[in-house]
């Protein structure tokens, strides 16, 4: 898992066995992903890495362990992304709108992480429920959120009767839709939501809609 290949790193193995899991996670990564965990075949992942399937039982002890370990490492690049947004120099409404569109860029460009989400959704969650790592970082994707809200409402700019926890389920529907329903969206509206002509536009649409619910004052738009 990500913790344990941060003690691998930490205990000053070599960086070939660094190198080694980390090329085995991202070709896990994509295997996963594309055929679910059932589907996934760890000869696969083998035979496009640079090891064997003993070494990868060896580095990660089980398929199992080895697929929570992509979730670990997946999750925590998006909690990354979100700590990486330096919101203490910006006034909330502005910290809002980053947090939003680093959200949208990541998931526009980790399209593995949106497929990984949507198979643990159809196994509803029982291999993340099984990650002490996974439930306790993602903590910090409230605990921003509710920094900024917090320091708006002192303000005044945000209003009180929306949490934390409903602003983050607002900034990742809009930011998993187009990729998770991309096909399904251009089938039937012949319009592909990933198209790079459209990002832009779609970005600032994430920015502009969470900061005006936040906004809003007693959940009526507009109002003054």
């Amino acid at each position: 898992m990500v913790g344990e290949l941060r003690e691998v790193q930490d205990s000053g193995s070599t960086a070939r066995a660094v190198r080694t899991m980390e090329d085995i996670l991202d070709v896990a990564t994509a295997e996963f992903a594309a055929n679910g965990y059932a589907g996934a075949r760890v000869d696969e992942i083998a035979a496009r890495t640079r090891t064997t399937k003993r070494m990868i039982y060896y580095y990660f002890t089980s398929k199992e362990r080895l697929y929570l370990s992509v979730l670990e490492r997946v999750y925590a690049q998006i909690r990354d992304v979100e700590r990486g947004v330096r919101i203490e120099e910006l006034s909330p409404c502005e910290a809002l709108r980053k947090l939003a569109e680093a959200t949208y860029d990541h998931h526009t460009t980790h399209q593995e992480f949106i497929q990984l989400v949507s198979i643990e959704n159809i196994h509803r969650a029982e291999h993340l429920r099984q990650s002490p790592t996974i439930l306790r970082e993602n903590v910090t994707a409230i605990t921003v959120l509710e920094g900024v809200i917090e320091r708006g409402v002192r303000e005044g700019v945000f209003r009180s009767d929306i949490d934390a926890l409903d602003v983050h389920m607002i900034i990742s529907a809009f930011a998993c839709f187009h990729v998770a329903n991309r096909h399904t969206f251009a089938a039937i509206f012949d319009r592909d939501l990933l198209n790079p002509a459209l990002q832009d536009s779609h970005r600032r649409l994430i920015g502009d809609m969470v900061v005006a619910t936040l906004t809003a004052q007693d959940g009526n738009p507009g109002s003054s």
